[in-house]
């Protein structure tokens, strides 16, 4: 009972995000009206929201619509095994932004604690490309939001609950997208 009361206490805490998740919205619908992409890059359970926030965008949330370009850079395992193995890890997802990056694009940097040292990389690497980066984090928001257009810090300290806000706020933002920009119908 006392994960779902923490559970139930964090989402209430959300409200208090609102207008920066609101914000970073925007900033994802003008990404893509501009011809740009949204990248996804987290570790663990953040790689898997990545994937989950880009299938969302890229098949469909709920309407049936035309896709969204959005590419999760945690899901090439070649590229991920070839580039932790030739150089390191720390550069893993920096490399993808130089490789296919570009002004237009957003970057979507996870990390629960707004340490990690591969996505603080980067959220860098995008900055030196001209994209936008939001940061999604937790706890105080560490390093990460120094390179954020936006961050969103979930106000917790409890990795489960950042990680549970997380795919929340990436399901709002789905539907955010959805409702702006869904022109077109595809089956």
């Amino acid at each position: 009972m006392s994960e779902l009361n923490e559970h139930q206490d964090m989402i209430e805490h959300l409200r208090s995000c609102a207008e920066v998740i609101e914000a970073a919205a925007e900033l994802l619908i003008n990404t893509l009206r501009q011809g740009g992409k949204i990248l996804l890059c987290g570790n663990g359970g953040s790689a898997a929201d990545c994937q989950h926030i880009a299938a969302e965008l890229v098949v469909r949330y709920k309407k049936n619509r035309l896709g969204f370009a959005a590419i999760a850079l945690t899901t090439d395992t070649s590229i991920l095994t070839a580039h932790a193995n030739d150089y390191d890890f720390a550069t893993v997802f920096s490399r993808q932004i130089h490789a296919i990056g570009n002004e237009k694009d957003c970057l979507i940097a996870i990390s629960t604690s707004g340490n990690s040292e591969n996505i603080l990389n980067a959220a860098i690497a995008a900055k030196t490309k001209g994209m936008a980066v939001i940061g999604l984090s937790g706890n105080d928001g560490g390093i990460l939001i120094q390179q954020t257009t936006l961050a969103v810090i979930v106000p917790s300290f409890v990795t489960a609950r950042i990680q549970e806000a997380h795919i929340l706020i990436g399901h709002w933002w789905c539907g955010e997208i959805e409702e702006a920009l869904s022109a077109g119908s595809c089956t």
